[in-house]
């Protein structure tokens, strides 16, 4: 069971230690049980990775885009080679079942490598005619990048977060979550025996004064955070005051819809993936699922038999379906809130305590005539937990939706094509499924509005948050100045 790395942070091409940092244990939280220990980067460790990327991103922005490319090809053939192993590392790291991380995880890393390496050569400027003069744009590197993760999707989020970076000429400096540390430095090593050179992608440990002092130096160009709100908040002023650029990937309390035309069946599984998967700690997971009253009791004796069928258990078992929250700590604020929703009068239909499979296991939770002012309404769990909500009509539906501070995802069920458009059209979320929940191919852009966030991952549209425009007038004549 022990997954302890060579050393606690990848710089310059090798691992680095330095003992004098604070000990990070790393627990398996299926069984409580301290998988590795790391220590957080020293101010030495930090300086030698920012000045290593610094000195390294000018060659790389310099050389064709095609070779680039064929670097994050490469390495995403090699994650995809051994996922298997990166699978089960990613289960030890977070405890998610390996039935999810052999398909979602590295998986999605590498379908970023791969996406972004294609349309790196593809990307170019414009000319544009004046008459005898012209103008002609250049699509330049930003620099060094800061890439700060997450622990719910901590190998995801690197390559999401490196893939652009790196095909656009960037280096990148990664802090993954301190909970979920080990993945970033397979990636590290597996962007080496690519070809990556030395200095371009580093990885540093560290808790909320690392990522600061990343932050905030002079070098850095642009960060990019997954996280919560309050965090994001902090990092967005801290990087405002060096005007750097910023993509924010934060929180939601994102709605589903569910009209009463719409297939049962279909709207049960989504709402079921939107709060069970990865055992409910996916930051777009429709936590708010709107039914409309006649077909509520329809759909919530399905969901109930769909969720006792759930199998939690070991995680390395194949056929366990749900795993642990990632630390006892989220056990803990997860119960929190199932108790508070039982306070506050929702109906608890199944699920509402521990599980005995393991250390952090919580049932899956679902409560239903939840008000739109219950906790469980407002505030993001980040467990297992699903709130049914009741609703009449569309106009009432969307208006409470959309009364929230978050808007990073939203889903519609119907059979009403039109409807679902005109509905989409009106929901004020930044990622949004019709008929569907919780998809997301690299091919499309992620993010959010409002509170959960600013910029987009993937898609044509990362392009934008990982270059900048230079703009080059030529002037065919004489310079006719008033003077």
């Amino acid at each position: 069971m022990i997954a302890q790395p060579q050393a606690s942070h990848f710089v310059n091409g090798a691992y680095v230690e330095d003992t004098a940092g604070a000990v990070i244990e790393v627990i398996y939280p299926a069984t409580g049980a301290v998988i590795a220990r790391l220590h957080e980067a020293t101010p030495a460790v930090i300086e030698a990775a920012l000045a290593g990327a610094a000195a390294a991103q000018a060659a790389w922005a310099a050389k064709r885009p095609v070779e680039r490319a064929r670097i994050l090809r490469c390495a995403a053939d090699l994650i995809r080679e051994r996922n298997p192993d990166l699978a089960r590392l990613e289960t030890l790291d977070t405890g998610k079942p390996i039935q999810e991380t052999l398909v979602a995880d590295w998986p999605s890393g590498a379908d970023a490598l791969e996406y972004f390496a294609g349309l790196a050569p593809t990307l170019g400027g414009e000319t544009i005619p004046l008459g005898r003069d012209f103008v002609y744009t250049i699509r330049e590197a930003l620099g060094v990048c800061v890439g700060i993760g997450a622990w719910n999707y901590p190998s995801q989020i690197a390559c999401w977060k490196s893939a652009p970076a790196l095909a656009l000429g960037n280096a990148m400096v990664f802090k993954p979550s301190e909970v979920t540390p080990l993945g970033a430095l397979k990636l590290a090593e597996i962007f080496i025996e690519a070809g990556l050179p030395a200095g371009l992608f580093n990885v540093v440990q560290g808790r909320g004064a690392v990522g600061a002092s990343l932050v905030t130096d002079r070098r850095v160009a642009k960060v990019s955070l997954t996280g919560s709100v309050p965090t994001g908040q902090k990092v967005y002023a801290a990087a405002a005051a060096g005007v750097r650029h910023v993509t924010m990937e934060l929180g939601g309390k994102s709605p589903i819809l569910v009209f009463d035309d719409a297939s049962v069946e279909d709207a049960v599984g989504a709402a079921m993936l939107g709060n069970f998967y990865s055992a409910g700690q996916v930051c777009s997971n429709g936590t708010r699922v709107f039914v409309q009253k006649g077909i509520k009791a329809k759909f919530l004796k399905r969901l109930a038999e769909r969720t006792a069928a759930i199998v939690l258990g070991d995680p390395l078992d194949a056929a366990t379906q749900m795993g642990p929250l990632v630390s006892v700590a989220q056990m803990v604020k997860v119960l929190g809130y199932i108790e508070t929703a039982k306070a506050e009068g929702a109906t608890l239909i199944c699920g509402g305590g521990r599980d005995p499979a393991g250390e952090c296991f919580v049932q899956p939770t679902v409560f239903a005539d939840v008000t739109d002012t219950m906790t469980i309404a407002r505030e993001e769990v980040f467990g297992p937990v699903m709130a049914v909500l009741d609703f009449d009509t569309e106009a009432e539906v969307v208006a409470r939706a959309n009364a929230t501070e978050f808007g990073l995802a939203a889903g519609v069920f119907t059979a009403d094509l039109t409807r679902a458009h005109r509905v989409i059209g009106a929901l004020q979320a930044g990622t949004c499924w019709i008929n569907a929940y919780n998809l997301t191919p690299v091919e499309a852009p992620f993010g959010g509005v409002k509170s959960s966030g600013v910029g987009r991952e993937n898609g044509h549209a990362a392009v934008e948050h990982y270059s900048q425009i230079k703009s080059v007038y030529v002037g065919m004549g004489p310079v006719d100045a008033p003077y």
